[in-house]
């Protein structure tokens, strides 16, 4: 009787899971395993080193409906407050683990984790799906190597050709070995007072897929998605994507029934675009690997910008010259949340306005956001601040011009106090520097 290992990652769902799907067609056991992130062990300078609170949780709400999904299953999912690498071994010594499962994940850390497990274990199988893309790497019409350089060559290389449909839940599953230990992790940390917009998990994904498909706003997406705030101006489908609670290609599966049995224009036509756009950065990742995190990223130079602790604090705070942004930051770090709109104004503001590293904002968001993935994050980062996939060398929001467009009355600033500042920037400037 064969045993199985199957590490959860951005993977948090039973529809369109063809790794677990694997999984379960080979083994008699099966093992499921999630390493919450208790520590960041994987530390560089400008990381933040712990989860917002809206972010854990909505993690946690996550975990915790895919824990009720496969316990209906006569399965269990093992939340272990463990580095992969510290327990995993364990894991297979003590269960005669026959082979390890997992989806592809793009970060270079993740694929580290996962290289080295295979060098401590060549005897056993380790074997990996695709479950966060529109596509398989096979089915790209060019070589990982000779990925485009910009998302437009990358669209035409792609948008025409065939996206499989996603695949039904499974309604089986290999059961637990009877000897695991269960032990629940997540109910005394999960908590019950966090308010949010989002609630994290499978079941709640798809409901909001149904919601969202069964109004009209699909037809009027173009037109509405650059609002600093409502809730249904955009999809809001990016938290359960990041996470894995639901598939890229359920989204373009119920897209394409909505334009066949509604209507299909420019805005659902953008909702795709916008599907690509993310399938285009989780192949940049894959691609580019560690240059991801690199200064000047996939440039010969990197930007005009260093590293200001007191500008980069006003920034988090909320307390820059600039009300708009202070309130898209308050927003952020109270919900975990902000607009696409409103991200690319404050990344601006820190990188041109602010000349600071645009690593460390990165890595801020890193922090707080419930749509935290990767990829995107990283891969936008780098296109704002002109040392990735973007042709122009710096995108720079005139942050007044901003304000007047999508804010005109003051309504988001009022409401996420952006006008609490000091009205300073530095409180240190160059007369105060002692002459010896």
């Amino acid at each position: 009787m064969a045993t199985g290992l199957f590490l959860f990652q951005h993977d948090l769902r039973l529809h369109d899971n063809t790794a677990l799907m694997l999984a379960a067609s080979e083994m008699d056991h099966l093992i499921c395993v999630y390493c919450l992130p208790c520590e960041r062990a994987n530390s560089y300078p400008y990381r933040i080193q712990t989860y917002g609170q809206p972010r854990m949780q909505f993690l946690l709400q996550s975990l915790q409906d895919l824990s009720e999904q496969l316990a209906k299953r006569n399965q269990y999912l093992h939340v272990l407050l463990e580095h992969p690498l510290n327990i995993l071994p364990t894991l297979i010594t003590q269960h005669n683990i026959a082979a390890v499962y997992s989806s592809e994940h793009p970060g270079v850390y993740e694929q580290r984790v996962w290289q080295t497990l295979q060098g401590r274990y060549p005897y056993l199988p380790f074997k990996q799906v695709a479950t966060h893309t529109l596509f398989d790497r096979t089915e790209l019409p060019f070589e990982l190597t000779d990925l485009p350089e910009t998302f437009s060559k990358f669209r035409r290389s792609v948008e025409e050709l065939p996206i499989n449909s996603a695949t039904a839940a499974l309604d089986v599953l290999p059961p637990r070995p009877h000897h695991s230990h269960q032990f629940d992790v997540l109910t005394p940390i999960l908590n019950a007072s966090t308010q949010s917009a989002f609630t994290g998990g499978e079941s709640t994904a798809l409901t909001h897929l149904d919601t969202y498909f069964a109004s009209s706003h699909p037809s009027h997406y173009k037109e509405t998605r650059n609002a600093l705030d409502g809730w249904t101006t955009s999809t809001k489908f990016s938290p359960w994507l990041a996470t894995g609670c639901i598939s890229p290609r359920l989204i373009l599966d119920k897209l394409d029934a909505y334009e066949q049995e509604v209507e299909a224009n420019d805005s659902t036509g953008w909702i795709k675009f916008e599907l690509l756009w993310r399938e285009y950065f989780q192949w940049y990742a894959y691609r580019h690997g560690t240059k991801l995190f690199a200064f000047r990223g996939i440039k010969d130079h990197g930007p005009n910008t260093a590293f200001y602790p007191e500008r980069f604090r006003r920034w988090c705070e909320g307390n820059t010259p600039y009300p708009i942004v202070n309130a898209l930051m308050n927003e952020l770090k109270a919900t975990g949340y902000m607009s696409n709109r409103g991200r690319q104004i404050v990344a601006s503001c820190l990188v041109n306005e602010l000349s600071v590293d645009w690593r460390y904002g990165a890595g801020y968001f890193e922090q707080h956001l419930l749509d935290y993935d990767t990829a995107s994050n990283w891969g936008n980062w780098q296109y704002l601040a002109g040392v990735g996939a973007d042709p122009v060398a710096q995108r720079h929001f005139n942050l007044q011009k901003q304000t007047d467009m999508f804010d005109p009355k003051g309504e988001f600033i009022r409401k996420w106090r952006g006008n609490d500042h000091d009205g300073n920037l530095d409180s240190v400037d160059a007369a105060d520097w002692p002459i010896w």
